[in-house]
């Protein structure tokens, strides 16, 4: 486990390998004038490929804020957020979408299974949706891992929330994309299919080169990546790698 002391850019990594997303002194502002609300204050922060980020932060740090933004779900207000070669922060909504369905994946708490789909209509939808040959073989293997082979043909009122997030997390990954992005994926499951949920995402950086960058509160989960990043107030205030779940409470605590 290592703390990055240098909290001037605590995010910006010296890895050579391929940057997947980042944001380049990205601010968001929400409201004007004595109700504005600063989320992100000028954030800067790579996201290498193949590698599995947190995100941490005490509530109404900016966490969730940071992903939004980068992920193409929100607009930031100000600097660049990239992924891969794209500026998104250039794009009209007409193009971040097609960015969104091509090449990014997405997990959420609350599952977003549409309700008149099977589990299997619903793993196949964002590959229809952009209208890109799927690897049977790939997403056959992925449902396998999962352990959700024999429900399938079940809609989402059929299934546990357990089973339900594999479902989701098997439709983020099954058409590789090139980053995935999930919000509290845990949030909603109980600790033993959080944690089934969890191994599977860390097997996806390991085995297929994944790249993930996951919001979350609960430090276990957090222990999963391969590095955490903490915001306080909008900014980055530090990053830890190779982090346990003792050492990021800690850390946590100390933010208030």
């Amino acid at each position: 486990m290592t703390i990055t002391s240098d909290t001037s850019n605590p995010a910006a990594s010296n890895s050579s390998s391929k940057v997947a997303a980042k944001a380049v002194h990205v601010t968001k502002t929400y409201g004007s004038g004595e109700a504005q609300v600063n989320a992100l204050d000028d954030v800067t922060i790579d996201f290498h490929h193949g590698e599995f980020t947190a995100i941490m932060g005490p509530s109404g740090s900016g966490k969730s804020t940071l992903l939004h933004c980068i992920a193409g779900l929100d607009r930031a207000s100000g600097g660049e957020v990239w992924i891969g070669e794209t500026d998104i922060t250039r794009l009209s909504e007409k193009k971040l979408t097609l960015v969104r369905r091509e090449r990014i994946g997405f997990i959420f708490q609350s599952f977003n299974l549409l309700p008149t789909l099977s589990a299997k209509e619903n793993i196949e939808l964002p590959q229809k949706l952009a209208k890109g040959k799927s690897d049977k073989a790939f997403t056959e293997k992925i449902v396998n891992i999962l352990g959700i082979k024999d429900r399938l043909s079940h809609k989402p009122s059929e299934l546990s929330g357990g089973q339900q997030q594999r479902v989701a997390v098997a439709r983020a990954l099954a058409r590789q994309p090139e980053i995935v992005f999930a919000d509290e994926p845990t949030g909603n499951l109980d600790s033993k299919s959080g944690t089934e949920v969890l191994k599977f995402m860390r097997n996806a950086v390991d085995e297929f080169k994944q790249t993930i960058i996951m919001v979350t509160h609960d430090a276990t989960a957090a222990a999963y990546a391969d590095r955490v990043v903490f915001l306080k107030d909008g900014k980055i205030v530090n990053e830890m790698r190779e982090p346990d779940a003792s050492s990021i409470l800690d850390y946590i605590k100390s933010l208030g």
